[in-house]
């Protein structure tokens, strides 16, 4: 597929899920495939932080880290159109789901709670699946997340195929989005 979307593009395209759903590995092929830089928000909250998520949770507090993704994200936002994966979490902060309202594409990253477990058990650096059974606490974070997740722009099922597969099908469903929501004028708009 060679048409592109880029030039209609004024605000990024924001990738929310569950841990596990692809987020940062699809958001990377998806900036290298429209010509966007990728930004991953845990790590340029590590970054500010000068810290590990981990560390930033045991020392100082979800909500404290919660605190600091809200300002990263925010910040991240008033650049140029991007891709930016977000953490698990951050879609559920009413303040940050306003400014990616404000100044992004919002897509949702849908996985089954499988998928889910098979790929989050490959590392061991999620720290809320550290608090018990991964499989029962993806459960429900699915039951708790999964409704404010459906307020996304957009929602694309992830499986066990190609994440180019998945590229393509928020590529499609970016530009029909786009496409709907043009300001007169010429540029998309919310």
């Amino acid at each position: 597929m060679s048409e592109n979307i880029v030039p209609v593009l004024d605000r990024s395209i924001v990738l929310v899920g569950l841990m596990g759903a692809g987020k940062s590995s699809v958001g990377r092929r998806l900036a290298k495939r429209l010509g966007l830089s990728f930004f991953d928000a845990d790590h340029e909250i590590e970054a500010a932080a000068g810290c590990s998520i981990d560390e930033i949770f045991s020392r100082h507090g979800e909500e404290a880290f919660r605190t600091g993704e809200r300002q990263v994200i925010a910040r991240l936002l008033k650049g140029e159109p991007h891709i930016l994966a977000t953490g698990g979490g951050a879609f559920m902060d009413p303040e940050t789901r306003a400014a990616i309202a404000e100044n992004g594409i919002s897509v949702w990253l849908k996985a089954d709670l499988h998928i889910l477990v098979e790929r989050v058990l490959r590392r061991d650096n999620r720290p809320l699946l550290k608090q018990g059974d991964p499989e029962q606490i993806l459960r429900n974070l699915m039951a708790e997340r999964d409704p404010i997740y459906a307020l996304a722009n957009i929602t694309v099922t992830t499986g066990v195929g190609p994440h180019e597969e998945v590229v393509e099908e928020i590529v499609k469903a970016v530009r029909q989005y786009t496409t709907a929501n043009r300001k007169p004028g010429g540029k998309a708009g919310l």
